[in-house]
C-alpha cells in the first residue's frame, strides 16, 4: 500500500512538473521573447511598425499567453492533488490565489488584441497615424504594467506553494525556501512599482533572480526527481 501511494504521488509530481514546464515556456515566450523582439523603447512609430510587419509573431505571443494562463489552472489543480495531504488549508489557499489571478491576466492580455484592433481595423482611418500609434502604445503600456501589477498574485501563490513544499518531506526544503523568497520578490516588486516606481528597476532585478531561480528549481525537481520517500 505504501509503495502504491508513493507511485501515485510520483505520477502526480511528474504531471505537475510537465504542466509547470509548459507554463514556464509559454510564459517566457509570450511575456519576454515576443515583446523584446518587437518593442522599441520610447519609439511608438518603430514599435507599431514592427507589430504590423510582424503581426503573426505578435499573435503567437498572444496565443502563448493564453495557453500559459490556461495551463496555470491545470497546474495548480495538479499541485493541489499532490499537496492536499500536507495541508489542505494551504493547498486551497494556493488554488484560490491562482483562480483569482487568471481572469485578471486574460483582461490584461486583451490589451494586446486592442493594439491590433487599433492598428488594423478600418474604422480608425479617421485618426491620423500618430494618433493611432499613441493609442496603440497606451494599450501596450497597460499590458506591460498590468503584467507587473498582477505579480502580486504571481507572488502570493508561490508562498503557500513554498510552505507546502517545505513541509511535505518529499521535496527538498531548499526548494520550498526558494519558492517563498521568489513569491515575496514578486509582491515587493508589484508594490514598489505602484508606490515608488523610481525603484522598480531594482526590484525587477530581484524578481528576475529570485523568481526565476525558485520556479526553475521547482520545475526541475518535479520533472526529474518527483517525490522522494518521506523522512521518518
Amino acid at each position: 500500500m505504501i509503495q502504491e501511494n508513493y507511485k501515485a504521488q510520483q505520477k502526480r509530481a511528474r504531471v505537475a512538473g510537465f504542466l509547470y514546464f509548459i507554463l514556464a515556456i509559454t510564459g517566457a515566450y509570450g511575456i519576454m521573447y515576443v515583446p523584446s523582439s518587437i518593442i522599441v523603447m520610447n519609439d511608438s512609430a518603430a514599435t507599431t511598425s514592427n507589430i504590423i510587419a510582424n503581426e503573426f509573431l505578435f499573435r503567437t505571443g498572444i496565443f502563448s499567453n493564453l495557453v500559459c494562463q490556461t495551463t496555470f489552472i491545470f497546474l495548480v489543480l495538479a499541485l493541489y492533488n499532490l499537496f492536499k495531504e500536507v495541508s489542505e488549508k494551504l493547498a486551497k489557499m494556493m488554488v484560490a490565489l491562482v483562480i483569482v489571478s487568471v481572469p485578471i491576466a486574460f483582461l490584461i492580455i486583451f490589451n494586446q488584441l486592442l493594439i491590433l484592433i487599433t492598428l488594423k481595423e478600418g474604422f480608425m482611418t479617421s485618426f491620423e497615424a500618430v494618433q493611432q500609434q499613441s493609442m496603440a502604445m497606451i494599450f501596450l503600456k497597460m499590458y506591460n504594467q498590468g503584467n507587473v501589477v498582477i505579480g502580486i498574485f504571481w507572488g502570493l501563490w508561490l508562498i503557500p506553494f513554498g510552505l507546502l513544499a517545505y513541509r511535505s518531506g518529499f521535496i527538498h526544503k531548499i526548494v520550498g525556501v526558494l519558492l517563498v523568497m521568489g513569491g515575496i520578490s514578486y509582491v515587493v516588486d508589484a508594490s514598489v512599482f505602484v508606490l515608488v516606481p523610481a525603484f522598480h528597476s531594482t526590484t525587477a532585478t530581484l524578481v528576475a533572480i529570485f523568481g526565476s531561480v525558485s520556479e526553475l528549481s521547482a520545475v526541475l525537481w518535479l520533472l526529474i526527481i518527483g517525490v522522494r520517500e518521506r523522512s521518518a
